[in-house]
């Protein structure tokens, strides 16, 4: 189920909302608001619900070992079951595809259906575990884990919560003072949230998905490596901080407060600080829970940049089952450690320079993320060096719309902070929230909403 579909809008979540104001207990509301978010992970395929149902049990009865013994093997246990879930489902065929080519075998890809959300659900898990076994989180009843790891505003593709950020607040009385203010910020959020979705990246991405279709295929000129590159750039990051506002809006419209994921990226004035602003809350958890295991910065250069590198192409890996995630991980790893060896040094740059030279890596390492082979990526990289055809051949690019979402990523305040800060009650501006969202669910209701690219991972 789509957040911006009209089944979830006009139904699901007015039937969620009320389930859950009208339980005046804790217990009822906590089951309820589970049993919704199964409905909402199975509408989509109601075999994901055993997969789901299942996980959380073994990791709960796993977090009871862990507690009594604290027991590194039933740690690592539920680390590589985990795992295993998600290399079966995400990363079986790309294994076998490998492996094939190295020996020579002749073998037929199975296909399987990719559980949505299993890499963020999985890792939510993990850090629960890991959490337990340092005596940082204690064994929560089963029906608050349940809710913590099932919960629908965050279960498809995050932000990647952690226990302590929304069970606490859950025996928390829904109706306690501020209940009307909650409301109405969350529900500013999730319309934002809904407009960056349905006005910029789902109309600039026609644009990036043609040229890099073009790219798969033969050559494209210089101009639409740019602009089909630059669309892409538009579009993944309006698209996945949209799904963001939107489930943080929704937590706030039953009154809890789940982290941030984004924090304005694309105004990062280096690779490290990137990924301090980028899906923030997957960048917590490889810097707690690989980057500083690995040693962090505890050990000299030589260890650091060897922790960047693992922890960064575990990175591109849980993106997508293929090379060209992998080299993009390894990409952002080869600007980070450049970036430290820099800093290291005392060396500055003036804060334009460094924005644009942040920026065009960035640039340079969403084609990777967005081509489908290394073919595509090298077509587009060559046009983009003024190798390719002369003429454009596609067209679409819409100039204002891009020029109107780079602005507004690039110079102003994040959703966050226009909606759960700045903003005052005033009547004309719930007017035009509300016009705001009648007009998108009407154009939505025209044709089929186009998926969230996080989706795929």
């Amino acid at each position: 189920m789509l957040f911006h579909s009209q089944l979830f809008v006009f139904l699901f979540l007015p039937v969620a909302l009320c389930c859950f104001y009208a339980a005046r207990r804790a217990v009822p509301r906590e089951y309820a608001v589970i049993a919704l978010s199964f409905v909402f992970y199975g509408w989509a395929d109601i075999r994901f619900v055993p997969l789901l149902a299942c996980s959380i049990l073994l990791n709960w009865a796993l977090a009871f070992v862990i507690r009594e013994h604290r027991s590194m093997i039933a740690l690592w246990a539920g680390v590589v079951a985990n795992l295993a879930t998600i290399g079966y489902f995400k990363y079986k065929n790309f294994f076998l595809e490998n492996i094939e080519f190295l020996v020579g075998i002749d073998w037929e890809p199975s296909p399987i259906l990719l559980p949505i959300g299993i890499s963020f659900f999985t890792f939510q898990q993990i850090s629960y575990l890991a959490d337990v076994h340092g005596g940082r989180a204690p064994v929560y009843p089963l029906r608050k884990y349940a809710f913590y790891v099932s919960y629908f505003p965050q279960l498809i593709a995050g932000p990647i919560v952690r226990h302590n950020e929304l069970i606490p607040n859950m025996d928390l009385d829904p109706w306690r003072p501020g209940v009307a203010e909650r409301i109405a910020r969350g529900t500013v959020l999730f319309v934002v949230g809904l407009v960056k979705k349905f006005a910029i990246a789902d109309q600039i991405a026609p644009h990036a998905n043609i040229v890099y279709a073009a790219a798969r295929d033969g050559a494209v000129s210089t101009a639409d490596a740019w602009t089909g590159t630059l669309a892409f750039t538009i579009q993944i990051y309006f698209d996945f901080s949209a799904y963001s506002d939107m489930a943080i809006g929704l937590a706030m419209m039953m009154g809890f407060i789940i982290p941030a994921n984004f924090d304005a990226p694309y105004k990062a004035l280096s690779i490290r600080d990137f990924w301090r602003r980028w899906h923030m809350t997957l960048s917590r958890f490889l810097r707690d829970y690989v980057y500083i295991p690995l040693g962090g910065n505890r050990f000299g250069v030589g260890r650091q940049i060897a922790a960047q590198f693992i922890t960064m192409t575990l990175c591109g890996l849980w993106h997508g089952a293929g090379w060209t995630f992998l080299l993009w991980g390894v990409w952002h790893a080869v600007g980070m450690s450049a970036n430290l060896l820099w800093s290291r040094d005392g060396r500055t740059l003036q804060p334009i320079a460094a924005w644009i030279v942040t920026m065009l890596f960035v640039i340079g390492g969403w084609v990777l993320f967005r081509a489908e082979t290394f073919g595509a990526a090298q077509t587009i990289y060559l046009a983009m060096f003024g190798l390719g055809d002369v003429v454009s051949h596609i067209g679409g690019f819409n100039v204002w719309l891009a020029l109107a979402g780079a602005v507004i990523a690039c110079f102003g305040p994040t959703s966050q902070d226009v909606a759960l800060m700045r903003l005052r009650p005033w009547r004309p501006l719930a007017a035009v929230a509300a016009i705001g969202l009648f007009v998108v669910m009407l154009e939505v209701g025209k044709g089929q909403p186009i998926d969230f690219i996080y989706f795929e991972f």
